[in-house]
């Protein structure tokens, strides 16, 4: 693994119930601020290897990204399940819900 993605899993893994972050944040937050693709395939290529809490993770809009309607519904479910209120269209209030390690 590189330095990026372990710290890309590792960020993931620490985002506390309740609590969201956008793909960008965390590419930031691991040393590559305009690698919010590269988050997005690492989610989508280790999220059950590394038992990642991937609902957690939104696009800069406060939106959930996914489009198929199944996995955006599991989000969505997974997301108000831990308290997290979503709005029309998906839409999660950041400023409420954004973690900020």
């Amino acid at each position: 693994m590189t330095p990026f993605t372990e710290a890309v899993v590792e960020i993931i893994q620490n985002i506390p119930e309740g609590k969201v972050m956008t793909y960008g944040q965390i590419a930031g937050l691991s040393g590559s601020p305009r690698a919010a693709r590269q988050v997005v395939r690492i989610l989508h290529s280790m999220s059950q290897k590394h038992r990642l809490p991937w609902h957690r993770v939104i696009n800069a809009k406060g939106q959930i990204a996914l489009q198929e309607d199944e996995s955006y519904n599991e989000q969505w479910m997974s997301l108000e399940a831990e308290g997290v209120q979503v709005g029309l269209n998906g839409v999660i209030d950041l400023e409420k819900y954004q973690w900020h390690p």
